[in-house]
């Protein structure tokens, strides 16, 4: 059995993540559900493990800014029925559409380490914020909602809705999100701008997949389309890299 040190980072996940689920159960409005948070240890001990404390502060970003935005403009969405069911808690199923790829470019990076792995993670990450800020400011504050596929008139929270307000908001969040990346040292300061219109690219197509299929086929959830929108995100955002190098 290897001997293992303050230094190990795995120990140090362990630790750590150990300790943020004990707060996330005592806090009075949980970010995730108590099983949210059991996979919310796996996944952050998974993360420090494979990417350190660059990777986890990504996604731990992500998780504070992704319910932070869930709770603003609340009362007006509640008041709609559009509000995000338990108070915006994220369960299990939240948890991994949101982060699946994410994993397996940490993965990737631990067994081939290559940029592009981290690039890819960033990205997926950012493709999410930006999807999150354009769906909670849109149902919120959105004056216009139109559906993406014939710009017709719908009304807020409906599947392949779009607005100007959130698509501002969700290229905002995209931006937030690769800043954090650059700042880890994750990317180079121009791959925050491929981020961001990578992430741009995915939500519209994110949308056209909620306007055209998401109705007809069962296991085209929220959460599966999550994990497409993010996988959409990172491959655009290394192809770009791949092209342009």
């Amino acid at each position: 059995m290897p001997n293992l040190s303050l230094a190990d980072p795995w120990l140090v996940a362990i630790v750590l993540n150990t300790t943020l689920a004990i707060v996330g159960l005592l806090l009075p409005k949980k970010p995730l559900t108590n099983w949210g948070l059991v996979h919310g240890w796996f996944l952050g001990v998974l993360l420090w493990g494979c990417l350190g404390w660059q990777g986890f502060l990504v996604m731990f970003s992500y998780l504070v800014l992704g319910t932070g935005v869930t709770y603003i403009g609340k009362d007006i969405k509640e008041a709609k029925g559009i509000a995000e069911k338990r108070s915006g808690a994220r369960g299990p199923e939240n948890l991994w559409g949101s982060a699946v790829i994410g994993v397996l470019c940490a993965l990737g990076y631990t067994f081939y380490p290559h940029p592009w792995w981290l690039l890819g993670y960033v990205a997926s990450i950012s493709t999410k914020l930006s999807d999150t800020c354009a769906s909670e400011i849109g149902k919120a504050y959105g004056k216009s909602t139109f559906l993406i596929t014939n710009f017709q008139p719908v009304p807020p929270g409906t599947e392949g809705a779009i607005s100007l307000e959130g698509t501002t908001a969700g290229i905002v969040g995209s931006l937030l999100m690769a800043g954090v990346g650059w700042g880890v040292n994750f990317i180079h300061d121009w791959e925050v701008a491929i981020c961001a219109l990578s992430a741009l690219v995915a939500t519209t197509l994110e949308s056209l997949i909620g306007a055209t299929l998401q109705n007809k086929y069962a296991w085209l959830t929220n959460e599966v389309v999550n994990g497409i929108n993010t996988a959409i995100g990172a491959g655009v955002a290394v192809s770009l890299a791949w092209l342009f190098k």
